[in-house]
């Protein structure tokens, strides 16, 4: 499991951990009653979008709402609508009050996400972390990482070259989050691609 990081100001290596991470992107208002439509950015979105859950807003660049007094957001009632959710949100009855919310991307404290597994990451800690082979030849850097079928990619810039690595079992050997580490077994030609 890995949960997208809070917007463009990733963690970067030497930077301290997020407060928030987000966990949806609002799109647009839906209907008149008040629900948007959100694209989850989670992998437990039915947790995240409880009712009772609250929740945070996070500008359109991903950057934190200006205003650290305001009131978070109460989910009152979600529901499945094609690849993502439609939420209605406590106080938001009708589209006129939900039309500002499109755009914007929705965030939860750190401390409410579950504890990740044995051997789980979240991406924000993937960025800026150096790559090498099991050999020990460095790669690069990670820069991005691309939530793609059948496995996700890390986006690696090392020597003016920008390799995609599959973030797999297979490829990806090890990952020291303290270190800011990622041994890779990349398979014959993909690094020369």
């Amino acid at each position: 499991m890995a949960t997208p990081p809070a917007g463009p100001g990733h963690s970067r290596a030497g930077q301290e951990e997020p407060r928030h991470l987000v966990v949806g992107h609002i799109s647009k208002a839906h209907g008149t009653r008040g629900e948007v439509f959100v694209w989850p950015l989670t992998d437990n979105p039915e947790d995240v979008f409880a009712a009772g859950e609250e929740v945070r807003l996070a500008l359109p660049d991903g950057e934190p709402e200006p205003d650290p007094d305001a009131p978070p957001l109460v989910v009152e009632r979600q529901r499945p609508f094609k690849r993502g959710l439609l939420v209605k949100f406590e106080a938001l009855d009708d589209r006129t009050a939900v039309e500002p919310l499109a755009g914007r991307y929705v965030t939860v404290p750190m401390e409410k996400l579950p504890p990740l597994e044995e051997g789980e990451v979240y991406y924000h800690q993937l960025l800026g972390a150096e790559v090498v082979t099991a050999e020990g030849r460095v790669v690069g850097r990670v820069r991005e990482v691309y939530e793609t079928e059948p496995a996700h990619l890390l986006e690696v810039l090392g020597d003016g070259k920008v390799h995609l690595i599959p973030f797999t079992e297979r490829v990806v050997k090890e990952v020291d989050v303290a270190r800011r580490r990622v041994v890779i077994e990349p398979p014959a030609g993909l690094l020369e691609i």
